[in-house]
C-alpha cells in the first residue's frame, strides 16, 4: 500500500489510456489531471478562488524558488505552503532538478550537490537531494519529488547515462532523507532520448519505495514527435498500479498524446505564459488577441467555453486589454487557457469512463493538430547571384566576398564586412554559439532580462542570427523563455539601408524586425519578450545610456579603419561600466595589440573559436571567475612570451610612456601572475 493509495476507475481497451484517483493529506485526485505551475507559491496571474472555479485540483510550486524565498522557516510557521497560500486542494513540489539544468553558467555540480549562487541575495549555498526533501517536508506538499540531474534530452549516450546514474544514487538519498514523513514522493526516470536507458532508469526505480514516477528531462530540445515517442517508452516501463506523471509537458495535443500513452498527470507553464503574451487555446485553435482583426470582433472567446472570461468579454475586449499592457487582460486570458486545459483533462477522463476514448482520441487528435500554429517557414537557400551594377548608397556597396557570399564593402576604406565566410554561419559560431546564447535564452529561472549589446550594427547579421536564436528557442521550449533586449549600437545606417533594399539577397532581412527598427528605433516581438533598440550615434558617448549588457558582440571595423573602437580608453570605459556584472564580449579579432588593449583595460582574456581562414578570435570577461568556468581556455605564459616578442604588441599611436604603461599593466594582470 502507497501511501496516495492509487486507484484505476477504468482502462481504455484499445490504447494505454487510463482514468483513476488517488488520496493525498488535502484532498482525492481525478485523473487524468493538469496542474498548473505556481512556483513561487503562487499561479501568474491568477487568484485561489479562479483555480478553484476552473477546477484545479493540484498546484505545482518549486523547491529552488521557495528555499531562497520565503524560506523553509516561513512554511513552518504558518504550517505549510497550504495555510500560506490558503489552498484547500494538493500541492506538489518540484525538487529543483530543472534549475540544476537551467543555470548551468551559474552552479557547480558534483556527487554531493549542485553549487548555486542565490539570485536574490548572492548567497553560496549547496542543493543536495537531502537540502531538497528537507526543504521539501517543511513546505508540506502533499507529493514531494526526488533530486534529479536533468540534461538536454538530445544528449549523448555516455552524458544520459552517467546522469541517469547520479539521478538513480540522488533518488535513494532523497528516500532516505525522506524518514517517515507521511508526504508521498515520487521518482524520476531519465535516460534523455535512449530507449535503453529509459527502460534502465524504469527498472531501477521501480524497485524502489516510491509512490508514484515522474518522466523528466523531455521537451528539452527533442522534436515534438521524439517527447512523444520516449513518453510512451516511459510510461509502459513503468507500475500499473502506480501514477505516472509527466514533467513539464505541454500542449494540449501533448496532453492528448500522453494520456494516450497512460500517464495520469502534467503540468506546464504554457498556459499561464500564452496567456500574457495573448494567446489563447480555443475549441476554433490557437488566437492571438494581439492581432487587429479582434478589435471590432464582439463574440465571446470560445463558444464552446463556459468560464468567467467566456461568459463576460467580447474578443474585441480582450484585445483592447492586451494591446493596452493592461493586467487585467493576463489574468482573463490566463483563466480562459486553465479553464481550456482543465475541461480536456475532464473529457479525456470522462471518455475513458465511457469507453470513448478511441473515438475521441482521433478526432480530438485531428481537431488539435490543425489548431496548431503554423511552422516558421525556413528562409530560401542564397542565390549566388548579385547585381552586375554596383549598388551603392553613401560609402557602401553591395559585394561578393571570397566565397561568393554577399555582402557589404565600405568604399573609402576597401573593407568588407565577412570579407570571407558565409556571414549568417560566422554569426551563429562566433557569437550565438559560443556565448551559449540558446541556452541563456531557456535559462528563466533569472529575473532579469537577458541584454546584448550588437557593437556595429552593419547590415544587421549578428542581430538577426540572436533574434533567430530567440525565435527557436521560444518555439521549442513553448514559450518558457527569459525576457531579451538587443542593443545595437551604430554610428552610419547606410549599410544595413543598402542591405535591406537588396533583401533578395540578404535573406536574413526578410524579418519584420529590421524594417521596423529603422522606422522606429525599436522592434517588439509579439511575445513582448524580445525587444530590439536601436542606439544610432557615437558608440563611446552613448554606451552609457543603455542597460548593462550579459553579453557584448564586438563587430566594428577593424582598428585600421575604425581606430577608436580598439583604443585603451574604449575597452577600460566598456569594462568599468559593466564591471559590477558578470559580462562576456565576443569578437572576431585576434590581434596581440587588441588582446593587450583588453587586459589593460581590465578584461580577463581568452582565445575564441576559429572562423574560416581564422584559426582563433578573442573572448573577454569581467569577472575572473567567470572567466575561469568558461571553456575557452584563458591567455597565459604562452601567449605574454608571444606579445613580448611581437613586431605590434601596442595600439597604434602610443608614446613611450604610454608603452611603459601598457607594459607594466599585462605584466601585473592577475590572469597572467598565476
Amino acid at each position: 500500500m502507497t501511501r496516495l493509495n492509487f486507484n484505476i476507475t477504468t482502462k481504455s481497451k484499445k490504447s494505454s489510456a487510463r482514468a483513476a484517483s488517488f488520496k493525498t493529506l488535502h484532498s482525492e485526485v481525478k485523473t487524468p489531471v493538469f496542474m498548473p505551475v505556481g512556483t513561487r507559491a503562487t499561479v501568474k496571474g491568477q487568484t485561489i478562488e479562479t483555480l478553484e472555479e476552473n477546477g484545479a485540483q493540484v498546484l505545482l510550486a518549486n523547491t529552488y524558488h521557495l528555499l531562497l524565498r520565503p524560506g523553509p522557516e516561513v512554511f513552518k510557521k504558518f504550517g505549510g505552503i497550504h495555510n500560506f497560500m490558503n489552498w484547500k486542494g494538493s500541492v506538489l513540489t518540484d525538487s529543483g532538478g530543472f534549475q540544476i539544468f537551467s543555470l548551468h553558467n551559474s552552479r557547480e555540480m558534483n556527487e554531493e550537490g549542485a553549487y548555486f549562487k542565490s539570485y536574490i541575495d548572492g548567497q553560496s549555498f549547496m542543493l543536495t537531494p537531502e537540502l531538497s526533501i528537507e526543504t521539501q517536508k517543511a513546505i508540506g506538499s502533499d507529493i514531494m519529488m526526488v533530486l534529479d540531474h536533468c540534461i538536454p534530452s538530445t544528449a549523448g549516450y555516455d552524458e544520459a547515462k552517467q546522469a541517469m546514474e547520479l539521478t538513480h544514487r540522488w533518488a535513494i538519498r532523497s528516500l532516505n532523507a525522506r524518514k517517515d514523513s507521511p508526504q508521498s514522493m515520487f521518482g524520476i526516470v531519465q535516460g534523455a532520448c535512449h530507449h535503453d536507458l529509459r527502460r534502465e532508469s524504469a527498472s531501477f526505480l521501480r524497485n524502489q519505495p516510491f509512490d508514484g514516477f515522474a518522466i523528466g528531462g523531455l521537451a528539452v530540445g527533442e522534436p515534438r514527435e521524439k517527447c512523444w515517442e520516449f513518453t510512451h517508452c516511459a510510461a509502459q516501463e513503468l507500475p500499473e498500479n502506480l501514477p505516472r506523471y509527466l514533467m513539464g509537458v505541454g500542449t494540449p495535443i501533448d496532453l492528448l498524446e500522453s494520456v494516450n500513452s497512460g500517464v495520469d498527470m502534467f503540468d506546464c507553464i504554457m498556459p499561464s505564459q500564452l496567456g500574457h503574451r495573448g494567446t489563447v487555446f480555443a475549441s476554433e485553435g490557437k488566437l492571438q488577441l494581439r492581432r487587429t482583426a479582434y478589435k471590432f470582433d464582439d463574440s465571446k472567446l470560445d463558444p464552446k467555453c463556459d468560464c468567467y472570461t467566456c461568459r463576460s468579454y467580447s474578443k474585441a475586449y480582450l484585445h483592447h486589454l492586451i494591446k493596452s499592457g493592461e493586467p487585467l487582460g493576463w489574468f482573463l486570458l490566463t483563466t480562459h487557457n486553465l479553464a481550456f486545459y482543465h475541461k480536456l483533462m475532464r473529457d479525456m477522463r470522462e471518455q475513458i469512463i465511457n469507453g470513448t476514448f478511441e473515438e475521441f482520441y482521433k478526432y480530438k487528435r485531428e481537431e488539435l493538430l490543425r489548431g496548431e500554429d503554423e511552422k516558421i517557414p525556413e528562409q530560401p537557400k542564397r542565390s549566388n547571384f548579385i547585381p552586375k551594377k554596383s549598388s551603392v548608397l553613401g560609402d557602401y556597396s553591395v559585394v561578393e566576398n571570397k566565397s561568393g557570399h554577399p555582402c557589404i564593402k565600405q568604399n573609402s576604406s576597401g573593407e568588407i564586412m565577412h570579407s570571407v565566410n558565409n556571414p549568417a554561419e560566422e554569426a551563429d559560431l562566433l557569437y550565438i554559439k559560443q556565448s551559449k546564447l540558446y541556452e541563456q535564452i531557456i535559462d528563466i529561472t533569472s529575473e532579469k532580462p537577458l541584454t546584448i549589446w550588437d557593437v556595429g550594427l552593419g547590415a544587421g547579421t549578428n542581430a538577426m542570427a540572436a533574434i533567430s536564436c530567440f525565435e527557436k528557442a521560444f518555439i521549442e521550449a513553448k514559450g518558457a523563455v527569459r525576457p531579451v533586449h538587443i542593443v545595437s549600437f551604430e554610428i552610419d545606417l547606410d549599410p544595413i539601408k543598402l542591405a535591406s533594399t537588396h533583401n533578395k539577397y540578404f535573406v536574413h532581412l526578410r524579418h519584420s524586425a529590421p524594417f521596423k527598427l529603422l522606422q522606429n528605433n525599436i522592434w517588439e516581438h509579439e511575445s513582448e519578450l524580445l525587444k530590439w533598440t536601436l542606439c544610432e550615434g557615437d558608440f563611446i558617448e552613448k554606451l552609457h545610456e543603455q542597460p548593462i549588457p550579459d553579453i557584448i558582440f564586438y563587430d566594428p571595423f577593424s582598428p585600421k579603419t575604425d581606430g577608436a573602437m580598439w583604443t585603451f580608453s574604449t575597452f577600460k570605459k566598456i569594462h568599468e561600466y559593466c564591471a559590477k556584472s558578470n559580462t562576456s564580449l565576443y569578437t572576431y579579432s585576434n590581434s596581440t595589440a587588441v588582446r593587450a588593449t583588453l587586459l589593460t583595460g581590465g578584461f580577463f582574456v581568452g582565445y575564441g573559436v576559429g572562423t574560416g581562414p581564422k584559426t582563433e578570435t578573442t573572448v573577454a570577461f569581467t569577472n575572473f571567475e567567470t572567466a575561469k568556468r568558461a571553456p575557452n581556455k584563458l591567455l597565459g605564459a604562452e601567449w605574454q612570451a608571444r606579445w613580448q616578442r611581437s613586431g605590434s604588441p601596442f595600439p597604434l599611436s602610443l608614446n613611450e610612456k604610454e608603452k611603459t604603461f601598457f607594459t607594466q599593466a599585462i605584466e601585473n594582470h592577475p590572469q597572467l601572475k598565476i
